[in-house]
């Protein structure tokens, strides 16, 4: 029986199948199906105004200028070198000194385990393997028992460890970290799953199998039982059943062009970012592939798509007053790129938004996370800001993410050459800047393709208790950052 076999051989009797459906097969008997659904168009218009900024209060170095902007005058007069925070301070950190190629990635993880040890899982790499020029390597794993001071007690180095992109994810109730092999385009879809349940310092590899077929985002359930690998270059969406972490199977593929993806907490839902035609976010049913149904099947119930649409990157749900929302963040600009998939210092900067999804069938964006650098009126003004050219880099945004999905007061995101960014959504209707903190920059051996600037791009992770918020800058590594002045409210 299958159950019985080893991943080796569960992938050589899967992958005919898995190829076939991401060849085109329409054949509404297999796995791959889906029903489609015409997207619901929101004409938010492309000269969307700044989320409004509050007040910087005591102990602030607040930016001189346009919202999110460090300029060449802020390089020059030393204040970026200084760092940039309202209603933030910075409480830890591990960072090497002359960095010279890529020590921070675009995941940062929290979990806690079942002795109450406090650990962070962080990527130390961008883009394969720039981070070997720093000596770096693979997943950082962080004692943050002292998050004054991080100690790194292990480093991750099987294959997908190596090289997740952007597909490190944890489960705190299923005490799972898993990662897919993956790259800017796609990797070969190696799947690693560690147990860091019994101590988080010191993670436990079950498994490394070729069951992702492509790799480039991922999801996970909330019960951990259930790893989706994404492949938006591909338009591939696999789903594995890991509930016995050394044995993962198959459960589910099909053809979605699935950027990153989160799961409803009851597992029912899906709800991706989403790069196909047209761009924008997309509510999946997979509720026959959560209750392991035979042959499962995949519906789509809507998708919603907005006049700034760059590259969506994650979609997380959240639920504020009991009413149900979507928080989702593109990534880059657009407008300029021709045959690329980016822009370089693109007019178009699609930036995060919330979507209102209490009738799930009409989802539509209520509101809007960008900052003044962000709007096609002051591109041209800021076009030559150290950095502000660099295609996958530059004044956009990454990745947001919230400290909890259910009532969660702010969201977090990482905007690149402005930092870390922190939004009031207590009314998601209508969001408020509350806090920011862009690191000091620091002397780069290299200076290309960004001089000397920040690169802030992970997905964030929080301690609420403390009011702390953790996240890594690709030039200059892991910050421990504690949010002042009660604007976490």
């Amino acid at each position: 029986m299958l159950k019985q076999s080893s991943p080796l051989v569960l992938t050589a009797l899967l992958l005919p199948t898995l190829i076939a459906g991401c060849l085109g097969s329409s054949d509404s008997s297999n796995s791959f199906s889906g029903v489609r659904t015409n997207p619901s168009q929101v004409v938010d218009g492309l000269n969307i105004t700044a989320t409004p900024q509050g007040r910087c209060g005591p102990g602030s170095r607040p930016e001189t200028g346009m919202q999110g902007r460090v300029s060449q005058a802020d390089h020059d007069a030393g204040l970026a070198a200084a760092g940039f925070a309202c209603n933030t301070q910075m409480v830890g950190s591990f960072a090497p000194e002359r960095v010279i190629g890529t020590v921070g990635g675009f995941k940062v993880e929290r979990y806690r385990d079942k002795a109450g040890r406090d650990c962070a899982f962080a990527d130390s790499t961008l883009l394969f393997p720039t981070n070997i020029l720093d000596l770096e390597l693979g997943v950082n794993v962080f004692d943050m028992s002292d998050p004054t001071k991080p100690v790194r007690t292990a480093r991750l180095i099987t294959p997908a460890m190596l090289s997740p992109h952007e597909s490190l994810v944890v489960s705190q109730e299923g005490g799972v970290l898993a990662a897919v092999l993956g790259n800017p385009a796609f990797g070969p879809g190696i799947v690693d799953i560690y147990d860091v349940s019994e101590d988080c310092r010191n993670p436990v590899l079950k498994s490394s199998t070729p069951l992702g077929l492509f790799g480039h985002e991922s999801g996970i359930s909330p019960d951990g039982k259930t790893f989706f690998s994404g492949s938006p270059s591909t338009s591939t969406l696999v789903a594995l059943d890991i509930s016995n972490p050394s044995l993962p199977r198959p459960l589910w593929a099909g053809q979605y062009s699935s950027h990153g993806l989160s799961i409803s907490p009851d597992g029912n839902r899906a709800y991706v970012a989403s790069i196909g035609d047209p761009a924008g976010m997309l509510i999946l049913d997979i509720s026959e592939i959560q209750a392991r149904k035979a042959n499962p099947q995949v519906r789509e119930i809507s998708r919603v798509s907005w006049d700034t649409v760059t590259i969506p990157q994650n979609a997380i749900p959240f639920t504020r007053n009991g009413k149900q929302y979507v928080m989702e963040i593109d990534e880059y600009s657009g407008g300029n790129s021709g045959p690329l998939p980016v822009g370089i210092h693109g007019p178009n900067v699609g930036a995060a938004r919330i979507i209102d999804i209490s009738d799930e069938t009409k989802p539509k964006v209520i509101s809007n996370l960008r900052l003044d650098v962000h709007n096609i009126a002051n591109r041209e003004e800021i076009a030559s800001d150290p950095g502000a050219q660099n295609p996958t880099g530059g004044y956009a945004g990454h990745y947001c993410n919230i400290p909890t999905r259910v009532d969660p007061t702010i969201v977090a995101c990482s905007m690149i050459l402005s930092g870390l960014r922190i939004f009031d959504i207590r009314d998601p209707a209508n969001p408020v800047e509350v806090a920011y903190f862009n690191a000091p920059v620091k002397p780069r051996v290299l200076t290309l393709p960004a001089p000397a600037s920040n690169w802030a791009m992970s997905s964030p992770a929080f301690v609420p208790e403390r009011k702390e918020i953790w996240y890594t800058d690709g030039y200059q590594g892991f910050y421990v950052v504690k949010v002042t002045n009660n604007a976490w409210k």
